[in-house]
């Protein structure tokens, strides 16, 4: 009997992939031993930052890093650097910002559940742009003119979430908010891969960049990583850290955290409650090394394999199978269209009872509309992928 099952639960799976709600990716292997190794031991967790944020700083070919706890934590710490610097009076009140420029631009096409991360700190928006074509009315998006045309003497930054096809370019509004001093805090939470994204987000200018920790990174599920320049890291470390100690005593490493800035020490911060473990950081940095090198890619082929052998044992059921094929660094993702009138069921209920038959089975339902199971393959193996084949073509020869 596994520890879940001790627990009561039946454990499930999961064909949805590296989703928060499901506990994200599969722990790398390497990353789960180091896991293992640094619970063992201590070290102070200033040093074991700084060791971390060189790391990641040489990773993404900035100035400075830090691991969160998820890329939400790192939005939040990120837009608490933006308002607060080092200034102690200011970090002392967050998320009050009364008498201090608190608005950040963004686009209207850009708003989302996750911005709460930002307003988390204090922020308020502003938004700008249109996207007529997602309205049905026009053919324009977002542009980089909107965003300076709203910047004023409360603007304190930009937030940019990026996407495939994101509008304007980053490039662009990067250009404009540093015309005027402005920093821009980039959420790519989901941005990897491709792992040249790691380097190229950055080197557009953008101040602070959000990465999830917990996805194609495959690092513990609650870690995300925030780079950028120095100072920002500098002002999110210190509002994230524990600040229990005496001054005299308190020798914070100078790459991590600009002593020289602060006029004293802070008390705890906003974002004290987003610590992270050692063993989380030890695991990120084992994990963001492997996906860094490329060493994931010889995973892909296989990972192909396992859709060829689903494809193959839904051949004659009231659906068609797609495999979208990989760049060689994302994995492959199986599509299947349902025949909802043949079946005499719509692809939601087919979900539905997927989810609660033996062993349950949670495949992708973003594009349950269009009568289409999405599969991710990153948690299939030798073991679990003949029994998703099986419940699938279960569900798909089962008539309502």
């Amino acid at each position: 009997m596994g520890i879940y099952e001790e627990l009561g639960l039946e454990p499930i799976i999961n064909a949805s992939g590296a989703v928060t709600r499901l506990g994200g990716a599969p722990l790398y292997p390497a990353a789960l031993d180091a896991f293992g190794q640094a619970a063992g031991q201590t070290v102070p967790l200033e040093q074991l930052h700084a060791v971390a944020c060189r790391q990641i700083a040489e990773a993404t070919g900035t100035e400075a890093g830090l691991v969160t706890s998820g890329a939400a934590a790192a939005l939040t710490l990120g837009t608490a650097a933006i308002l607060a610097g080092h200034d102690l009076a200011r970090i002392e009140r967050l998320p009050d910002c009364s008498g201090m420029p608190c608005e950040f631009v963004v686009a209207r096409e850009h708003r989302n559940g996750y911005d709460h991360a930002v307003r988390a700190a204090g922020a308020r928006f502003v938004e700008v742009g249109f996207h007529e074509l997602a309205a049905g009315s026009g053919v324009r998006r977002a542009e980089a003119w909107e965003y300076e045309a709203a910047f004023g003497p409360h603007t304190a930054g930009v937030l940019y979430v990026l996407s495939k096809g994101a509008c304007p370019p980053l490039k662009d509004v990067v250009e404009r908010a540093h015309a005027h001093y402005l920093p821009v805090l980039v959420d790519a939470a989901g941005e990897l891969p491709p792992r040249a994204n790691l380097k190229t987000i950055a080197a557009t200018g953008a101040d602070l960049v959000a990465f999830s920790g917990g996805k194609a990174i495959r690092g513990p599920q609650a870690t995300g990583i925030l780079c950028g320049r120095r100072e920002l890291i500098s002002s999110a470390a210190i509002q994230m850290l524990d600040m229990d100690d005496h001054l005299e005593l308190w020798q914070p490493p100078a790459e991590l955290i600009d002593r020289e800035q602060l006029p004293g020490m802070p008390r705890h911060g906003i974002g004290r409650g987003f610590k992270v473990a050692k063993e989380q950081i030890v695991a990120l940095l084992v994990a963001l090394r492997a996906f860094a090198s490329g060493e994931y890619d010889a995973l892909v082929e296989g990972y192909r394999a396992r859709l060829d052998e689903i494809c193959a044992a839904l051949a004659d059921v009231p659906a068609r199978c797609h495999v979208q094929a990989s760049d060689g660094e994302s994995l492959p993702i199986l599509e299947i269209l349902v025949d909802e009138r043949a079946l005499g069921r719509t692809a939601i209920e087919v979900c539905r009872a997927l989810r609660a038959g033996l062993p349950p089975c949670y495949v992708g339902h973003a594009a349950l509309a269009e009568g289409t199971l999405v599969i991710n393959p990153l948690h299939l193996d030798e073991r679990n992928t003949p029994e998703l084949a099986r419940r699938l073509r279960e569900e798909l020869t089962t008539k309502s």
